[in-house]
């Protein structure tokens, strides 16, 4: 039987693991200025090419397909508030908008172009394919509970809610491939996850920001896995993401259950929310299927 590399090879420890992960975070600075593409859960972008390769989908196919990869939902959005496709300036915070202005065959180009870079991009991925995994289901069912959540709320776009909610944990996807590109910490589950809680969600901000999404949209995803005063009322896309996160065992994925008073919170929020459950857990269904 073979040896991990992890038995014996142990975690580095005070300033030369710190000098590792500070690599790692200049490392993605530097990226953040050109052109940032990498893979998100693996079996999804295969099942995202293949519904891209059939020429008999529709644009509608493909929309609700796109709509379960949160990278490729932020780039069209990107895309479709370029001056290219807005010459008039006048942006757009859904999905749904940001495909009907593109069109069918710029959505078709554009977003197999960007699934086959993330597919290159995915070697020395397997070690994490469990957590991406995880995380691409945690990020539907937030999908999901934002857009129920906003339907609650005539002020809040529901559309807008639910790609703010797919996109909402972008920066930990992110930090999972940039962590692949370094052999020792590959085998370091322990260390990427610190890294992960530490650090997921300002890269994320920055991430987001690099790829030109609206600022409503960014705003909304700050502090999402912070624990906050209990919104007695939802009155921001900032409260959805928060509660849909929540809801959605956000308090639990990057081990925020240390925090005092988080037990109480989540106890408030389901009380408070528990009746949506069965909307959401629906929604969340049809999103994980639109990919098979």
């Amino acid at each position: 039987m073979s040896t991990s590399v992890a038995s014996i090879d142990p975690d580095k420890t005070g300033n030369e693991l710190k000098a590792q992960r500070f690599q790692m975070l200049e490392d993605i600075a530097r990226e953040f200025s050109g052109e940032v593409v990498f893979p998100t859960y693996f079996d999804a972008v295969l099942r995202l090419r293949k519904v891209l390769n059939d020429p008999n989908q529709s644009i509608a196919n493909i929309a609700h397909a796109v709509s379960a990869e949160p990278l490729i939902s932020a780039k069209l959005l990107h895309l479709a508030n370029s001056v290219a496709y807005n010459p008039e300036g006048k942006d757009i915070v859904d999905l749904k908008s940001a495909i009907v202005r593109l069109g069918l065959s710029v959505v078709h180009t554009a977003a197999l172009a960007i699934v086959m870079t993330q597919l290159m991009r995915a070697k020395g991925m397997a070690e994490f394919a469990d957590t991406t995994h995880a995380l691409w289901e945690h990020s539907i069912q937030t999908s999901a509970a934002a857009h129920v959540l906003a339907g609650e709320s005539s002020r809040i776009n529901k559309d807008e809610a639910m790609l703010a909610g797919l996109i909402h944990d972008l920066g930990a996807f992110y930090m999972l491939y940039r962590a692949s590109q370094y052999e020792e910490l590959r085998h370091r589950p322990d260390t990427i996850r610190y890294l992960i809680v530490q650090w997921h969600e300002s890269i994320g901000v920055s991430l987001l920001n690099a790829l030109g999404l609206p600022e409503e949209i960014v705003e909304a995803t700050i502090d999402h896995d912070h624990l906050r005063g209990q919104p007695s009322t939802i009155r921001s896309l900032s409260d959805i993401i928060y509660v849909a996160n929540m809801l959605s065992g956000g308090h639990i994925e990057w081990v925020m259950q240390d925090q005092p008073g988080m037990t109480d919170a989540i106890a408030q929020l389901e009380q408070q929310y528990g009746h949506l459950r069965p909307a959401i857990d629906a929604l969340t269904a049809e999103l994980r299927g639109n990919l098979k």
